[in-house]
């Protein structure tokens, strides 16, 4: 799915800081636009914690969106299990979204897993992320299973399994 990258994007490698911010950020845009609650930064926390503490380089990777200077997104490439990579804790700022950030953030991570030798990459999202299960569908993964429907986050959640081969 590799598009042009839009003017002013640069994806950069994670530095000092930048954790913070992601956990931060996630809570508050899901707090405001999903009315999820504080178990959702907890979530996030503990999924980038688990990402830092055990993190081979070769097989994990994680990039920080930039446009025009300021963060407007990230995204975590992680192993699953075996040959098997997934797709970690995508966001995109409000100010950022439709100018290609999401399409960037994915194409880093896809790429990056067939490159570290993984034969399918999968992804864990809600049926309340429309705009990013859209970009899933670009980038050409296919929705694997579903979850009942189950109380995460302070909400009702329906949870889906998404993949795609390498």
């Amino acid at each position: 799915m590799t598009a042009q990258a839009p003017p002013g994007l640069r994806l950069r490698a994670l530095a000092p800081g930048d954790l913070g911010w992601v956990i931060s950020r996630n809570g508050a845009l899901y707090a405001a636009e999903c009315n999820w609650d504080e178990t959702y930064e907890a979530h996030v926390a503990g999924v980038l914690s688990a990402y830092v503490l055990n993190r081979d380089p070769a097989r994990s990777n994680g990039w920080i969106a930039e446009l025009d200077g300021e963060r407007a997104g990230a995204i975590f490439c992680s192993p699953r299990e075996g040959d098997v990579a997934q797709l970690r804790i995508l966001h995109v700022e409000p100010f950022a979204r439709g100018a290609g950030v999401g399409t960037a953030l994915i194409d880093a991570c896809v790429t990056f897993a067939r490159e570290a030798g993984y034969r399918e990459i999968t992804l864990w999202t809600t049926v309340l992320q429309r705009a990013a299960i859209r970009l899933y569908e670009r980038a050409g993964f296919r929705l694997t299973s579903e979850d009942p429907p189950a109380r995460r986050f302070g909400d009702e959640i329906h949870g889906q399994f998404w993949a795609r081969p390498l």
